[in-house]
């Protein structure tokens, strides 16, 4: 019969029978079943990862954390990966890679294979690294698949109470009748305080001199022992400084007004468009990392974060749950990175001193 001879010559050709040379019978399989069919049969190639993401999730998910323990970020991502295990049935563990500033957790991830189990922690600091240095072991954009944004911590403007402004607007004005500008401080050159400044020297034209200090802590204490002027605070130690009167909130930095400070403008909304700093937490997965699998990374993240308990939680921290699918978080990182590169080579109007 003409189906039982069809049959029997695909078999010969697949076992390459006498009947044809070896090479002549995969050829015939190639043109007979296409290029995958032929290679699965022939034991020459692998499936690809987007099909072995079918029965995702099936083993446990390491989440690397580029950053020691015990810091803001650490803790925050523990939580999140703790309640997410009620998604993740297989597990989500916390894994700690600090060093670099992140340059090392991030390229463990750059070179772990992207199945969709391994992934790391985003923040505001890498994409400010990206923008500002080049010998980086890895691109942000071309390594790394976005798999979705998480958090948003603006940070708050806040002066010494001396200090004779209450707006953006006077902080400028003032900054360019002083004959050495307002002085600011920062936890470091390169922190995003310091980023914080210098767009408010390119985008707003004010006339601050930076004042680094080692840390957050001692820059805060300069600022309200009167030694500097201003500083970029968190909400969560802004606020009780603010309302007992020690510091006075001017702008908040975020592109949205913050939970604790709801009274207080953001600087966009202040006269500057467009400014934005912002310390965010987002997911990053290998590149190559199946569409299916960052689907699934991203809904299972999503609904963490914007459960009621989690929510709560880091709102008492000052975060806002910000989510977005994976392409709305790769054009925030471009944007990012574009505004920290902008910040980076605008000139500082008086340029910087080292903190006493």
């Amino acid at each position: 019969m003409q189906g039982s001879t069809v049959k029997t010559t695909n078999t010969n050709m697949i076992a390459g029978t006498s009947r044809d040379h070896p090479l002549q019978g995969r050829r015939r399989v190639l043109r007979a079943f296409g290029p995958l069919s032929a290679l699965a049969a022939l034991g020459m190639g692998t499936m690809p990862l987007s099909a072995l993401a079918d029965g995702y999730p099936e083993h446990p998910l390491r989440l690397i954390v580029p950053m020691a323990p015990g810091g803001g970020a650490d803790i925050s991502m523990r939580l999140i990966a703790q309640k997410m295990q009620a998604l993740w049935k297989p597990g989500v563990f916390v894994e700690n890679r600090g060093g670099g500033t992140g340059a090392v957790g991030l390229t463990l991830v750059k070179s772990a294979r992207p199945d969709g189990y391994t992934i790391v922690l985003c923040t505001a600091s890498h994409a400010a690294l990206q923008a500002t240095r080049t010998d980086l072991p890895y691109d942000l954009l071309k390594d790394f698949v976005p798999v979705g944004q998480l958090t948003l911590t603006p940070y708050v403007l806040v002066v010494n109470p001396a200090v004779p402004a209450k707006t953006v607007d006077e902080v400028i004005k003032l900054s360019h009748q002083r004959p050495n500008g307002l002085t600011y401080g920062s936890a470091g050159i390169g922190s995003m305080q310091e980023l914080a400044g210098q767009l408010l020297v390119s985008q707003g034209h004010a006339r601050l001199l930076h004042v680094p200090y080692t840390g957050g802590g001692p820059a805060m204490a300069a600022v309200l022992g009167g030694q500097l002027d201003m500083i970029f605070a968190t909400p969560q130690e802004a606020v009780p400084l603010v309302r007992s009167g020690r510091l006075r909130a001017i702008a908040v930095t975020g592109a949205q007004r913050s939970n604790l400070f709801p009274g207080i403008p953001t600087v966009a909304e202040s006269g500057l468009k467009g400014y934005e700093v912002t310390q965010f937490y987002g997911v990053l997965a290998p590149a190559g990392t199946p569409a299916q699998a960052v689907a699934t990374l991203n809904r299972d993240f999503t609904a963490t974060v914007e459960s009621p308990e989690v929510k709560q939680r880091l709102a008492d921290e000052g975060q806002q749950v910000v989510t977005s699918t994976p392409e709305q978080f790769r054009a925030f990182l471009v944007n990012q990175i574009q505004q920290f590169k902008a910040a980076a080579s605008g000139p500082a109007a008086t340029g910087e001193k080292a903190a006493r």
